[in-house]
Protein backbone atom coordinates (compact mmCIF):
# COMPACT_ATOMS: atom_id res chain seq x y z
CA UNK A 1 0.00 0.00 0.00
CA UNK A 2 1.23 3.41 -0.65
CA UNK A 3 2.71 5.54 2.35
CA UNK A 4 -0.35 8.16 3.53
CA UNK A 5 0.15 12.13 1.74
CA UNK A 6 -1.35 14.81 4.07
CA UNK A 7 -2.61 18.16 2.51
CA UNK A 8 -2.16 20.83 5.29
CA UNK A 9 -5.82 21.78 4.83
CA UNK A 10 -7.09 17.78 6.17
CA UNK A 11 -9.08 20.02 8.33
CA UNK A 12 -11.40 23.02 7.68
CA UNK A 13 -9.80 26.02 7.52
CA UNK A 14 -12.19 28.75 8.70
CA UNK A 15 -9.49 31.44 9.16
CA UNK A 16 -8.23 31.35 5.92
CA UNK A 17 -11.91 32.33 5.13
CA UNK A 18 -12.03 35.00 7.48
CA UNK A 19 -8.98 36.59 6.35
CA UNK A 20 -9.94 36.72 2.79
CA UNK A 21 -13.18 37.92 3.56
CA UNK A 22 -11.11 40.86 5.06
CA UNK A 23 -9.40 41.42 1.94
CA UNK A 24 -12.67 41.12 0.06
CA UNK A 25 -14.13 43.85 2.21
CA UNK A 26 -11.14 46.12 2.16
CA UNK A 27 -11.15 45.55 -1.84
CA UNK A 28 -14.95 47.11 -1.68
CA UNK A 29 -13.64 49.85 0.87
CA UNK A 30 -11.20 50.89 -1.71
CA UNK A 31 -13.28 50.61 -5.19
CA UNK A 32 -15.98 52.92 -3.11
CA UNK A 33 -13.12 55.63 -3.45
CA UNK A 34 -12.44 55.10 -6.82
CA UNK A 35 -14.09 57.59 -9.73
CA UNK A 36 -16.11 55.67 -12.38
CA UNK A 37 -13.36 56.42 -14.83
CA UNK A 38 -10.71 54.82 -13.25
CA UNK A 39 -8.16 53.03 -15.69
CA UNK A 40 -8.98 49.29 -16.17
CA UNK A 41 -5.64 48.31 -17.19
CA UNK A 42 -5.30 47.23 -13.44
CA UNK A 43 -6.93 43.86 -12.22
CA UNK A 44 -7.48 42.66 -9.03
CA UNK A 45 -8.83 39.44 -7.30
CA UNK A 46 -12.06 38.54 -6.71
CA UNK A 47 -12.54 35.86 -4.10
CA UNK A 48 -15.73 33.36 -4.24
CA UNK A 49 -16.56 31.25 -0.80
CA UNK A 50 -17.59 27.66 -0.56
CA UNK A 51 -19.19 27.76 2.21
CA UNK A 52 -20.08 24.01 2.85
CA UNK A 53 -16.96 23.30 2.52
CA UNK A 54 -14.76 25.84 3.64
CA UNK A 55 -13.50 26.48 0.31
CA UNK A 56 -12.37 29.33 -1.49
CA UNK A 57 -11.32 30.60 -5.08
CA UNK A 58 -10.07 33.47 -6.48
CA UNK A 59 -10.40 34.45 -9.81
CA UNK A 60 -8.87 37.60 -11.45
CA UNK A 61 -11.37 40.50 -12.42
CA UNK A 62 -11.09 43.73 -14.48
CA UNK A 63 -12.44 45.80 -12.50
CA UNK A 64 -11.76 49.75 -12.19
CA UNK A 65 -9.86 50.54 -9.12
CA UNK A 66 -6.38 50.83 -8.24
CA UNK A 67 -5.94 49.27 -4.64
CA UNK A 68 -2.85 50.47 -2.51
CA UNK A 69 0.35 48.34 -3.15
CA UNK A 70 -0.34 46.41 0.18
CA UNK A 71 -4.04 44.85 -0.23
CA UNK A 72 -2.28 43.56 -3.10
CA UNK A 73 0.70 42.17 -1.90
CA UNK A 74 -1.70 40.31 0.82
CA UNK A 75 -4.15 39.24 -1.97
CA UNK A 76 -0.60 37.93 -4.02
CA UNK A 77 0.14 35.95 -0.39
CA UNK A 78 -3.49 34.54 0.19
CA UNK A 79 -3.71 33.27 -3.20
CA UNK A 80 -0.11 31.65 -3.15
CA UNK A 81 -1.73 29.99 0.69
CA UNK A 82 -4.51 29.00 -0.97
CA UNK A 83 -2.75 27.31 -3.83
CA UNK A 84 -0.20 25.87 -1.41
CA UNK A 85 -3.65 23.19 -0.67
CA UNK A 86 -3.37 21.33 -3.18
CA UNK A 87 0.12 19.75 -2.57
CA UNK A 88 -0.18 16.30 -1.33
CA UNK A 89 2.80 16.40 1.26
CA UNK A 90 4.83 12.94 1.89
CA UNK A 91 3.28 10.69 5.14
CA UNK A 92 6.44 11.62 6.87
CA UNK A 93 5.42 15.80 6.83
CA UNK A 94 3.43 15.56 10.30
CA UNK A 95 2.69 19.26 10.78
CA UNK A 96 2.28 22.54 8.30
CA UNK A 97 2.43 25.77 9.76
CA UNK A 98 1.05 28.82 7.96
CA UNK A 99 1.33 32.02 10.11
CA UNK A 100 0.02 34.01 7.17
CA UNK A 101 -3.40 32.32 7.90
CA UNK A 102 -3.60 31.84 11.90
CA UNK A 103 -1.59 34.97 12.55
CA UNK A 104 -3.17 37.27 9.87
CA UNK A 105 -3.97 39.86 12.18
CA UNK A 106 -0.02 40.93 13.03
CA UNK A 107 0.98 40.16 9.44
CA UNK A 108 -1.49 42.22 7.66
CA UNK A 109 -0.74 44.84 9.60
CA UNK A 110 3.36 44.24 9.23
CA UNK A 111 2.82 44.40 5.48
CA UNK A 112 0.22 47.54 5.73
CA UNK A 113 2.33 49.44 7.72
CA UNK A 114 5.98 49.05 6.21
CA UNK A 115 4.94 47.84 2.49
CA UNK A 116 3.08 50.33 1.48
CA UNK A 117 5.00 51.80 -1.68
CA UNK A 118 7.64 50.58 -4.18
CA UNK A 119 10.97 48.88 -2.71
CA UNK A 120 14.42 49.33 -4.29
CA UNK A 121 15.75 46.03 -2.26
CA UNK A 122 13.68 43.14 -1.36
CA UNK A 123 15.70 41.09 1.33
CA UNK A 124 14.28 37.26 0.98
CA UNK A 125 14.37 34.77 3.44
CA UNK A 126 13.06 30.89 2.90
CA UNK A 127 10.13 29.93 5.59
CA UNK A 128 9.11 31.07 8.66
CA UNK A 129 11.34 29.52 11.58
CA UNK A 130 9.22 28.17 14.76
CA UNK A 131 9.99 30.66 17.22
CA UNK A 132 10.02 33.79 14.79
CA UNK A 133 7.21 33.77 11.76
CA UNK A 134 5.66 30.94 13.17
CA UNK A 135 4.84 32.87 16.37
CA UNK A 136 4.10 36.41 14.85
CA UNK A 137 3.67 36.31 11.25
CA UNK A 138 6.72 38.63 10.81
CA UNK A 139 9.32 37.55 8.40
CA UNK A 140 11.92 36.59 11.06
CA UNK A 141 9.78 37.65 13.46
CA UNK A 142 11.45 37.61 16.88
CA UNK A 143 9.52 37.99 19.81
CA UNK A 144 11.33 41.37 20.90
CA UNK A 145 12.20 43.01 17.67
CA UNK A 146 8.82 42.60 16.19
CA UNK A 147 6.87 44.00 19.58
CA UNK A 148 9.33 46.48 20.66
CA UNK A 149 11.14 48.00 17.59
CA UNK A 150 8.12 47.56 14.94
CA UNK A 151 5.45 47.85 17.31
CA UNK A 152 3.37 45.30 15.88
CA UNK A 153 1.08 42.90 17.96
CA UNK A 154 -2.41 41.63 17.55
CA UNK A 155 -4.16 38.40 18.09
CA UNK A 156 -1.99 35.04 16.98
CA UNK A 157 -4.46 32.03 16.31
CA UNK A 158 -3.25 28.36 15.84
CA UNK A 159 -2.44 26.04 13.33
CA UNK A 160 -4.53 22.90 12.41
CA UNK A 161 -2.40 20.43 13.83
CA UNK A 162 0.19 21.65 16.42
CA UNK A 163 3.38 19.56 17.71
CA UNK A 164 3.27 19.45 21.19
CA UNK A 165 7.17 20.79 21.37
CA UNK A 166 6.65 23.76 18.78
CA UNK A 167 3.05 25.02 20.05
CA UNK A 168 2.01 28.82 18.85
CA UNK A 169 2.13 30.94 21.55
CA UNK A 170 2.05 34.32 19.28
CA UNK A 171 3.74 37.17 21.62
CA UNK A 172 3.68 35.21 24.86
CA UNK A 173 6.12 32.77 22.97
CA UNK A 174 9.33 33.28 25.73
CA UNK A 175 11.95 31.41 23.42
CA UNK A 176 14.53 33.86 21.10
CA UNK A 177 14.72 33.50 17.40
CA UNK A 178 18.36 34.44 16.62
CA UNK A 179 18.24 34.92 13.54
CA UNK A 180 15.34 36.81 13.90
CA UNK A 181 17.42 39.13 16.35
CA UNK A 182 20.00 39.25 14.57
CA UNK A 183 18.96 40.44 11.48
CA UNK A 184 16.40 43.28 12.48
CA UNK A 185 18.77 44.08 15.28
CA UNK A 186 21.68 44.84 12.30
CA UNK A 187 18.45 46.97 10.53
CA UNK A 188 18.09 48.47 13.56
CA UNK A 189 21.61 49.58 14.21
CA UNK A 190 22.19 50.35 11.09
CA UNK A 191 18.82 52.57 10.52
CA UNK A 192 17.85 53.84 13.70
CA UNK A 193 14.00 53.84 12.93
CA UNK A 194 11.71 51.43 11.06
CA UNK A 195 10.50 53.62 8.74
CA UNK A 196 14.68 54.50 7.21
CA UNK A 197 14.56 50.74 6.69
CA UNK A 198 11.42 50.11 5.15
CA UNK A 199 12.05 53.44 3.06
CA UNK A 200 13.75 51.40 0.69
CA UNK A 201 13.58 47.90 1.65
CA UNK A 202 11.00 45.10 2.63
CA UNK A 203 11.90 42.01 4.38
CA UNK A 204 9.93 38.63 2.54
CA UNK A 205 9.86 34.66 3.46
CA UNK A 206 9.93 32.92 -0.26
CA UNK A 207 7.81 30.40 1.13
CA UNK A 208 5.03 31.11 3.84
CA UNK A 209 4.74 27.76 5.16
CA UNK A 210 6.83 25.84 8.20
CA UNK A 211 7.43 21.85 7.60
CA UNK A 212 7.70 19.14 10.05
CA UNK A 213 8.11 16.01 11.02
CA UNK A 214 6.26 13.71 13.65
CA UNK A 215 9.08 14.93 16.11
CA UNK A 216 9.11 18.61 15.25
CA UNK A 217 12.15 18.62 13.29
CA UNK A 218 11.77 21.27 10.59
CA UNK A 219 11.80 20.17 6.93
CA UNK A 220 12.91 22.87 4.53
CA UNK A 221 11.48 23.44 0.88
CA UNK A 222 14.84 22.34 -0.26
CA UNK A 223 14.63 18.87 1.74
CA UNK A 224 11.11 18.05 0.00
CA UNK A 225 11.53 15.51 -3.06
CA UNK A 226 10.26 14.93 -6.05
CA UNK A 227 6.67 16.77 -7.49
CA UNK A 228 5.88 18.20 -3.86
CA UNK A 229 8.80 20.01 -4.46
CA UNK A 230 8.80 20.92 -7.94
CA UNK A 231 5.17 21.83 -7.39
CA UNK A 232 5.62 24.21 -4.18
CA UNK A 233 9.01 26.03 -6.21
CA UNK A 234 6.66 26.73 -9.31
CA UNK A 235 3.83 27.86 -6.81
CA UNK A 236 6.33 30.34 -4.98
CA UNK A 237 8.37 31.22 -7.61
CA UNK A 238 5.47 32.70 -9.57
CA UNK A 239 4.08 34.71 -6.33
CA UNK A 240 7.90 35.96 -5.85
CA UNK A 241 8.04 36.86 -9.26
CA UNK A 242 4.59 39.19 -9.18
CA UNK A 243 5.93 40.23 -6.06
CA UNK A 244 8.70 41.35 -7.60
CA UNK A 245 7.01 43.51 -10.06
CA UNK A 246 4.40 44.59 -7.85
CA UNK A 247 7.07 46.69 -5.73
CA UNK A 248 8.95 47.67 -8.69
CA UNK A 249 12.16 45.78 -6.74
CA UNK A 250 15.65 45.93 -8.74
CA UNK A 251 17.86 44.43 -6.19
CA UNK A 252 16.70 41.03 -4.22
CA UNK A 253 19.06 40.07 -1.65
CA UNK A 254 18.96 36.23 -0.50
CA UNK A 255 19.25 35.59 2.88
CA UNK A 256 20.99 32.71 2.68
CA UNK A 257 22.24 30.58 -0.40
CA UNK A 258 18.80 29.03 -0.98
CA UNK A 259 16.89 31.88 -0.72
CA UNK A 260 19.24 33.78 -3.41
CA UNK A 261 19.39 30.45 -5.76
CA UNK A 262 15.69 30.38 -6.04
CA UNK A 263 15.45 34.03 -6.31
CA UNK A 264 18.04 33.96 -9.47
CA UNK A 265 15.62 31.01 -11.09
CA UNK A 266 12.41 33.38 -11.16
CA UNK A 267 14.27 36.17 -12.13
CA UNK A 268 15.24 34.96 -15.02
CA UNK A 269 12.28 32.45 -15.96
CA UNK A 270 10.32 36.04 -16.40
CA UNK A 271 13.21 37.83 -17.65
CA UNK A 272 13.28 40.53 -15.07
CA UNK A 273 16.12 43.29 -15.29
CA UNK A 274 16.64 42.43 -11.72
CA UNK A 275 19.85 41.92 -9.61
CA UNK A 276 20.32 39.08 -7.02
CA UNK A 277 22.28 39.07 -4.67
CA UNK A 278 22.94 37.61 -1.43
CA UNK A 279 23.88 37.70 2.24
CA UNK A 280 25.02 34.85 4.83
CA UNK A 281 21.98 33.54 6.78
CA UNK A 282 21.95 34.72 10.55
CA UNK A 283 21.59 31.34 11.69
CA UNK A 284 23.56 30.38 14.28
CA UNK A 285 24.06 26.83 13.09
CA UNK A 286 25.51 28.18 9.90
CA UNK A 287 29.26 27.39 9.18
CA UNK A 288 31.53 30.47 10.07
CA UNK A 289 28.53 32.74 11.46
CA UNK A 290 30.60 34.26 14.28
CA UNK A 291 30.66 38.06 14.30
CA UNK A 292 27.19 37.78 11.46
CA UNK A 293 26.45 41.14 12.52
CA UNK A 294 29.78 42.96 12.00
CA UNK A 295 30.63 40.83 8.41
CA UNK A 296 27.05 41.22 6.96
CA UNK A 297 27.54 45.01 7.73
CA UNK A 298 30.61 45.00 5.69
CA UNK A 299 29.32 42.72 3.08
CA UNK A 300 26.00 45.88 2.80
CA UNK A 301 29.10 48.46 2.18
CA UNK A 302 31.09 46.07 -0.40
CA UNK A 303 27.88 45.60 -2.08
CA UNK A 304 27.15 49.65 -2.29
CA UNK A 305 23.55 48.51 -0.08
CA UNK A 306 23.89 50.59 2.14
CA UNK A 307 24.22 53.89 1.24
CA UNK A 308 19.78 52.84 1.48
CA UNK A 309 19.87 52.37 4.89
CA UNK A 310 19.51 56.15 6.48
CA UNK A 311 20.11 56.75 10.44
Amino acid sequence: MPPKKRTYAECDNPSLNLNLKKLKKSVSDDSEKVSDTASTENCVTQIEYCTNDNTVSLTSSPLSVQLPISERLLLIEQELCQKLNSINFRSSIEYVYNPIIYAFEVHAMYVKNYCNGYKKILFLGMNPGPWGMSQTGVPFGEISMVRDWLKLSGFVGKPPREHPDRKVTGFDCTRSEVSGKRLWGLFREMCGTPQNFFKHCYVHNYCPIALMDRKGKNITPAELKGEEQKLLYELCDEALTSIIQLLNVEIVVGIGRFAEKRAQIAVRTAKLSVRVLWISHPSPRSVGNQNWDEKTKKRLYDLELAQYFSN
